[in-house]
């Protein structure tokens, strides 16, 4: 409970099986936290033992994919703030408090990953990485005459439950796209954020999406391109 209002966490798992339930426990132990919403992806095997051992609520979506985890996590979520994160240890519970701070004036609280005093060793972070994110959040900056911005891709987001209702009828990704689609969207409907520095360490296990460089790079490509067709699609809308 954040000043008299329920927060929900949200978590989508497909490779977090020795990772989850230290995720959970830590959100919990915030003490602001009155539920915690997992979204079993096709997880590994193993998984649900170790979601069931917290107080969290297990739910399942079968279409794979981090935007559609993330999806059916929001729609099942109860509370009043709403806050997305990941389970794979990357990501400190602690911070959460400061993400709600900054609620009380802004209606989504937007993580960076790229701040280098909050990236600890060990994290996935490099510096063509982060050249890369905070060139193509520039990009959205300029684009859209929007707030200062330094990462595309962070999860960790908070959103007042009614901003959410509000964007869901405009979801159209269902893969790992969606982190930047639902930053793109709130800069393009002007919803009042601000971006935050969040604290970045090493994930618990492989990601198989910035495993390898060349998948890196590629990831890259596809979000730059993602960018350009959504901002495409949103001139053409203003001129019609």
């Amino acid at each position: 409970m954040w000043q008299g209002k329920k927060v929900s966490v949200v978590f989508s798992t497909y490779r977090e099986k020795d990772s989850i339930r230290k995720a959970i426990e830590g959100y919990f132990a915030t003490g602001f936290v009155d539920e915690v919403v997992v979204v079993n992806n096709n997880a590994e095997q193993g998984t649900d033992e170790e979601v069931k051992k917290t107080n969290a609520r297990l739910v399942y979506e079968k279409r794979q994919g981090y935007g559609y985890g993330y999806q059916r996590g929001i729609m099942e979520a109860t509370g009043d703030y709403i806050f997305l994160s990941e389970p794979d240890g990357t990501f400190a519970a602690s911070d959460l408090e400061k993400f709600l701070v900054f609620s009380k004036d802004f209606s989504v609280v937007i993580g960076t990953r790229t701040n280098q005093s909050s990236i600890l060793d060990g994290a996935a972070m490099g510096l063509t990485r982060k050249l890369a994110d905070v060139i193509e959040a520039k990009i959205i900056e300029v684009f859209f005459a929007t707030n200062s911005l330094t990462d595309v891709g962070c999860t960790c987001k908070l959103f007042k439950k009614d901003v959410l209702q509000k964007l869901q009828p405009l979801w159209r990704t269902g893969n790992a796209l969606f982190a930047t689609e639902l930053l793109l969207l709130v800069v393009a409907k002007r919803i009042k954020f601000v971006e935050i520095p969040v604290t970045f360490g090493e994930r618990v296990g492989k990601s198989g999406l910035t495993a390898r460089w060349y998948h890196l790079t590629k990831w890259g490509i596809y979000i730059l391109g993602f960018i350009f067709y959504f901002w495409i699609r949103w001139i053409v809308r203003r001129l019609k």
